[in-house]
């Protein structure tokens, strides 16, 4: 299922529960590991959690799908990379209005591993055309590096796990 809105944003949806799950229980199992980097530090959580890649096999086949989407998007066949980070939002917590576009994405991102109910929407402020997006699990959602979003705040009582991801051309 593929739809797109008003700012740009695609959204897609991965039916592969194994998938999300495995991903999802790899992350769990690496969170606290000396190997993870974590950086970002607003509101006593760490924003980007950086799994050791090397320790992370189940996110290839994850990678391979988002990268394929991107592909779809762009409307190309070019030889693309993946940049991945993890986002863990505990109740209470949220992420600040920002930019993906630091280097040279082409695309950013964000999948969904484990959305609970009233855990914050994620919101495209662009003048008239603000877009709100209510999450579920599995939920992908494309956009451009340049468009500005934040992600309200988790008001459920348990943990929202995404991965937001950048695309660009293979280096």
């Amino acid at each position: 299922m593929s739809s797109s809105n008003n700012t740009g944003v695609s959204c897609h949806h991965i039916n592969d529960t194994q998938l999300l799950d495995a991903v999802r229980q790899r992350f769990e199992q690496l969170l606290d590991d000396e190997s993870t980097n974590k950086t970002h530090h607003f509101g006593g959580r760490f924003e980007n959690i950086y799994p050791d890649k090397s320790r992370f096999p189940e996110m290839d086949q994850l990678s391979l799908f988002l990268l394929d989407l991107a592909r779809q998007r762009l409307g190309t066949e070019t030889d693309l990379q993946l940049g991945y980070w993890f986002n863990l939002m505990g109740p209470g917590h949220t992420t600040s209005l920002h930019t993906h576009e630091e280097n040279d994405e082409l695309l950013s991102g964000v999948c969904y591993l484990q959305v609970p109910e009233n855990s914050g929407d994620i919101v495209f402020p662009v003048g008239e055309n603000t877009q709100r997006l209510t999450p579920q699990t599995g939920d992908v959602y494309l956009f451009s590096p340049t468009l500005p979003h934040l992600v309200e705040k988790n008001r459920s009582s348990e943990n929202r796990l995404s991965v937001a991801f950048n695309i660009g051309p293979r280096r």
